[in-house]
């Protein structure tokens, strides 16, 4: 990259992106490229008002609702693919290096069965680190889903799922264990310092 680009990318489009997004902490150079982020998710976003209040990127198509109950670690933007539907009524609580694919919901509370205009009270929902949630995969309310997991695509997630596991089906089961996640970020420069005493070992 030509040392004008480079600025334009890194001191222009990088620190726009930083002000819009406080929660948004990812590679700098191996992510996404800062002009990218503006136009597909910043000027949709805070511009346009699609998820505008959300502190984190989100995809235009996606849906975040009650964001405020939703507590994230770092590489985790959930929401940033296409048709994610995240409800955080009872509160959503995400680790960090967690993905969800495309089409995946994640939603915290039921309509009561006996009144629809209410919704059951259910502990949060609660993702742990180095976790991937595959395409189309629905989290039920009161779900954990521990470390080291990976969630097949299609899934319906009704029980709990140990951590260092692979689990897939409706309902979603473990099929086998996983091998410890090996992807080392101690030596990644992010987009901004991250949080004040934050250890990168998770």
């Amino acid at each position: 990259m030509n040392p004008i680009k480079k600025f334009i990318e890194y001191q222009i489009f990088n620190r726009i992106n930083n002000f819009f997004y406080p929660e948004f902490y990812r590679q700098k150079y191996e992510y996404l490229i800062p002009h990218a982020l503006f136009f597909q998710y910043t000027l949709p976003q805070k511009f346009l008002r699609i998820n505008g209040n959300v502190p984190w990127p989100v995809h235009f198509t996606s849906e975040i609702r009650n964001y405020k109950k939703i507590k994230k670690g770092i590489l985790c933007d959930p929401g940033d693919n296409p048709n994610i539907y995240i409800q955080a009524n009872n509160g959503i609580i995400i680790g960090s290096n967690v993905g969800f694919g495309a089409g995946t919901s994640l939603i915290s509370s039921n309509h009561n069965h006996n009144d629809h205009s209410i919704h059951d009270q259910a502990p949060p929902i609660i993702i742990g680190n180095n976790v991937f949630v595959g395409t189309n995969s629905v989290i039920l309310p009161g779900v954990t889903i521990g470390d080291n997991v990976v969630i097949g695509a299609g899934s319906i997630v009704t029980k709990d799922i140990p951590s260092n596991s692979i689990a897939v089906g409706n309902p979603c089961k473990v099929i086998k264990q996983k091998e410890p996640y090996i992807e080392d970020f101690t030596k990644t420069v992010f987009n901004k310092k991250l949080p004040e005493g934050f250890n990168l070992k998770f």
